[in-house]
């Protein structure tokens, strides 16, 4: 079984938004919230069930012992533009599978 943290990254595996990354916002049971900063912002996460998405083993420098609290959309938005930079992935919307990041 995958662990799940606040904080790291996912992407979505099922569903109409298959393919998008997204940060783990909050964790409750079966379920994940998820904010992308943009279309699902912090005040409006997707909730997804764990096993339609695939965890990113890393969490951002910039999310990593900060409360989801203090966090704002443009930080989320700033963290998903980083990963996608640093794995050369050009699609905004969408993640392909890339050579190591997953």
């Amino acid at each position: 079984m995958e662990r799940f943290e606040i904080g790291m990254l996912a992407v979505s595996r099922a569903g109409h938004d298959k393919d998008c990354l997204y940060v783990i916002s909050a964790i409750d049971g079966e379920y994940v919230y998820l904010t992308d900063g943009k279309v699902k912002p912090l005040e409006r996460p997707k909730k997804k069930k764990k096993k339609h998405i695939q965890v990113i083993r890393m969490i951002p420098e910039d999310l990593c012992g900060a409360p989801m609290d203090s966090l704002k959309n443009e930080d989320i938005k700033r963290v998903i533009k980083h990963y996608r930079k640093s794995q050369k992935i050009d699609n905004v919307n969408q993640v392909k599978k890339v050579s190591g990041g997953f």
